[in-house]
């Protein structure tokens, strides 16, 4: 299974990444290098995220108040939203 991140979903990043990155230096590096960990976790082991509905999970990030929203296609780890998790709960649904 390889991630496959959903274009907003890849902005999200890189405008949170430079957020970070601003804050202090290497901070941005941090959050991306812990998205890619959680993602190599997920595509081995998808269903250890909570369940949102019948297709999407969450997995949060360790470091960082983000959560990965993914869903499992065949061979395909499918990053729909790397969501703040504490603000617009569910705003993502509408991504395919």
């Amino acid at each position: 299974m390889r991630p496959e991140f959903h274009p907003a979903a890849a902005d999200e990043l890189a405008a949170a990444a430079r957020i970070y990155q601003d804050r202090a230096e290497g901070l941005g590096r941090d959050l991306n290098a812990e998205v890619q960990r959680v993602a190599a976790l997920l595509c081995a082991t998808p269903r250890i995220g909570e369940p949102l509905d019948q297709i999407h999970r969450r997995f949060p990030l360790t470091r960082f108040p983000f959560a990965l929203i993914y869903r499992a296609d065949a061979d395909l780890l499918r990053i729909v939203a790397v969501a703040h998790r504490r603000r617009r709960p569910g705003y993502w649904r509408s991504r395919a």
